[in-house]
């Protein structure tokens, strides 16, 4: 595992609306050598919208490339490395409005990025926080997900589901049929404002593919979370080889 830092970032305002799926639609997405990382016997996703603040690649911070946001559906998995159990996300889709962030993304850890015209709110009034994401690619539908939230941070609970959402410290992308990008990410255990309301407006079909839409359209979300976020670390990748499908 390499311990060179690619980038560094401050993550915040993390949204996640997480939905449970029937593992097989995630098969063809997970990477050689992982398989799926279950909580309660579920297989989770997330629709996750999260801000890019003071962000530097290789310590440089680059102009107008510093503070944007991310939306992206992420899954939950986990790799023996021989030793012990490193748990993780792997990504069916990750929208910036930064062509050049996508580029680069795609191109160090074989990721799965677009860009669209994105846009944030983040409004804390006496009693509530709202926070709402908006993406939208040309001639498609605007995508917007909203969170109101107490303003008041609390610890996240052992054991619970928003422990499990938040506590994955890998990224995994599928390098070839036989090998997998694995990076690292590190941050200190985050906080999260209780939700009191949230909603979601987007064409699932159009981002994600036609399988999600009957566990994601069709169904109430599994859990909502906020999280206040901090600063993040991601490690240059490094490509695992001679790997299987699990």
């Amino acid at each position: 595992m390499s311990n060179k830092i690619f980038l560094s970032a401050r993550w915040e305002y993390l949204t996640m609306f997480n939905y449970e799926v029937d593992p097989q639609i995630l098969q063809k997405h997970i990477p050689p050598g992982t398989e799926i990382d279950y909580f309660d016997g579920k297989a989770l996703v997330s629709i996750v919208g999260f801000l890019f603040n003071n962000t530097k690649v290789l310590g440089v911070r680059w102009p107008f490339h510093a503070n944007f946001e991310e939306a992206n559906l992420r899954y939950y998995i986990k790799r023996f490395d021989g030793r012990e159990w490193k748990r993780g996300v792997g990504f069916v889709s990750e929208i910036v409005p930064k062509p050049l962030v996508s580029t680069m993304a795609n191109l160090f850890y074989n990721e799965h990025y677009s860009t669209a015209k994105m846009n944030h709110q983040v409004v804390e009034k006496p009693g509530n926080l709202l926070v709402e994401y908006s993406w939208q690619k040309r001639n498609q539908h605007r995508n917007v997900i909203r969170v109101n939230a107490t303003p008041e941070m609390q610890e996240i609970e052992n054991g619970s589901a928003a422990e499990f959402i938040f506590e994955h410290y890998f990224g995994y992308n599928q390098y070839n049929s036989t090998s997998t990008i694995e990076y690292a990410v590190q941050h200190p255990r985050w906080q999260i404002y209780p939700v009191t309301s949230y909603s979601i407006d987007c064409d699932i079909e159009q981002l994600y593919g036609k399988e999600f839409v009957p566990f994601i359209s069709n169904q109430q979300p599994h859990s909502v979370f906020l999280a206040r976020g901090s600063a993040v670390t991601v490690k240059m990748p490094v490509k695992i080889k001679g790997l299987k499908k699990v």
